[in-house]
């Protein structure tokens, strides 16, 4: 198992009051807030066998907007262990939640209506446990996102918002166009958290020497790529695999997903 993972459960096994399932809540996700995405076909940035083109994405609900400040300052209200001034260093690097102006407010440089960042993978995803709730997997994200991803005027547009400075102030939510499924802001706006945010390229000990591995890493990994063209695909996987889950970056925020019931899927 490699180091990154080993790190992530042995930091879940000392996650705070709160993180697990089942903890009080702040809310419940509802047909207005999350919209349902899919089942269909993904043909991802890295394919995860040979002769394997798609993959299945069963059908689930996804929030429609990024969590904002205001949602997640009412989290960390219900949930003192994640304030910035009490969240302890194995969950959260220094600046967790810098551009609030204290630990329970907001101040100038966070509105309430804009994407909540600064925040870390271990607080995003106890966030959605706390509102029964979960992360994304990336090919959930990836799923959601693939609208429009074939028109090469969309393509350049979010490889040029890559290349874009993050604003001090970021503008709120829900103001870019919806996908078909009504889900807004997945390009443009900020990058998210997913699940299994560090899989794509180190699926097991990147020490071992079997060939099964060898597709995901340096130049032989074009030869496992689904689409060679989609450079802003290869982008969000390398940004995501270079992270830890304590990071807690300024244009970094999350959404929440949500499993359909198993017969609707």
């Amino acid at each position: 198992m490699n180091a990154p993972r080993l790190l992530l459960i042995a930091a879940l096994l000392a996650a705070p009051a709160g993180f697990a399932s089942g903890s009080s809540r702040t809310g419940t996700p509802s047909n207005r807030t999350m919209a349902r995405v899919g089942p269909g076909q993904l043909r991802p940035v890295y394919l995860p066998e040979k002769d394997t083109t798609e993959v299945r994405v069963e059908g689930f609900r996804l929030d429609r907007t990024a969590v904002t400040n205001a949602q997640f300052l009412a989290f960390v209200k219900a949930h003192p262990a994640w304030r910035r001034d009490a969240v302890k260093p194995l969950f959260a690097e220094a600046p967790y939640l810098a551009r609030w102006a204290s630990p329970t407010s907001l101040g100038p440089t966070a509105p309430p209506d804009a994407p909540v960042v600064q925040v870390s993978w271990f607080a995003a995803r106890a966030y959605c446990e706390a509102r029964g709730a979960r992360l994304p997997t990336e090919n959930e994200w990836e799923y959601a996102a693939q609208s429009g991803m074939r028109d090469p005027q969309m393509l350049a547009r979010i490889l040029s918002w890559y290349g874009e400075p993050t604003p001090k102030v970021l503008p709120a939510v829900g103001q870019g166009a919806p996908s078909p499924e009504g889900v807004r802001d997945l390009h443009g706006l900020i990058w998210e958290w997913v699940e299994d945010f560090n899989d794509t390229l180190v699926s097991a000990d990147s020490r071992a020497g079997d060939d099964s591995n060898r597709l995901g890493f340096c130049g032989a990994g074009a030869l496992a790529a689904g689409n060679r063209s989609d450079y802003a695909g290869f982008m969000r996987v390398a940004f995501r695999s270079s992270l830890e889950g304590r990071f807690t970056l300024s244009n970094l925020g999350f959404r929440c997903a949500q499993d359909l019931p198993g017969d609707a899927r």
